[in-house]
């Protein structure tokens, strides 16, 4: 195979890797605090300095870094839950991950189990200041409210405060395939920095228009490149003809 075919060859394998991006955000336009992603890629040229010609020196393919989120908002949705809650502004909700540790999410439901403790949807604790779980009186769950600034609370006083925790560099904040997130080194907002707004979720910040027009694109550029690809198939047919008569 030579250098042209490897060049088309990573941007077939760059556009393949968008579109798995892009059907992702498309597959996940209704989950609660979804943030879509986008690819990253960079070009990594090689030089060839063997080549006769200037111009065909540089010889660039396509690398794939990963995958990066977009952290703006989605629009609230409201859920007729007072507890469910919203994050207004940057952050995430600390919960305690399957398997021990910590791990990150902007959906908002919180839901009480058996134990009284506050969870998520999926049963996973939700954690307060310091890393600690919410704990809820048995005598208290009928006056159970959540507050603006994350402090859960029952008509006999505040039981806890809902963390909101947040990351100076949001590249770190990794999705983890099961609908929450990783990251490190983050820092929890104080009550006078928390903003949550009660009685709905965060909706997913995916565009349904903008992704369907990006897998137009994709595809487009996709059959491009295979009929570069095509191309280049034939005209090595007709040199080797030539080349065939000749001898």
């Amino acid at each position: 195979m030579d250098v042209s075919s490897y060049v088309l060859l990573s941007q077939e394998q760059a556009l393949k890797r968008r579109m798995d991006v892009v059907a992702n955000n498309m597959a996940n336009m209704s989950t609660a605090g979804f943030k879509r992603e986008r690819p990253v890629f960079r070009d990594y040229v090689e030089e060839q300095p063997e080549n006769a010609v200037d111009a065909a020196k540089r010889t660039a393919f396509v690398l794939d870094y990963g995958a990066a989120h977009d952290a703006s908002a989605g629009a609230f949705q409201s859920t007729g839950n007072p507890l469910d809650v919203m994050i207004d502004g940057p952050g995430y909700l600390s919960v305690e991950a399957p398997g021990g540790g910590t791990a990150y999410t902007r959906a908002g439901f919180v839901r009480v189990n058996g134990a009284g403790e506050l969870t998520t949807a999926g049963g996973q604790r939700i954690l307060g200041e310091g890393g600690r779980p919410i704990a809820v009186p048995a005598e208290g769950m009928a006056t159970l409210s959540v507050g603006k600034d994350g402090t859960v609370a029952t008509a006999d006083g505040a039981v806890g405060r809902i963390a909101v925790t947040v990351f100076a560099d949001e590249r770190g904040v990794t999705a983890r395939g099961d609908g929450l997130m990783d990251a490190a080194n983050g820092r929890e907002l104080t009550a006078a920095e928390t903003r949550l707004v009660t009685g709905g979720v965060e909706g997913s910040n995916v565009e349904p228009i903008a992704e369907t027009t990006q897998m137009v694109e994709i595809l487009r550029a996709y059959q491009t490149s295979m009929k570069l690809s095509q191309d280049m198939d034939d005209m090595r047919r007709r040199a080797i003809e030539r080349l065939g008569k000749l001898g």
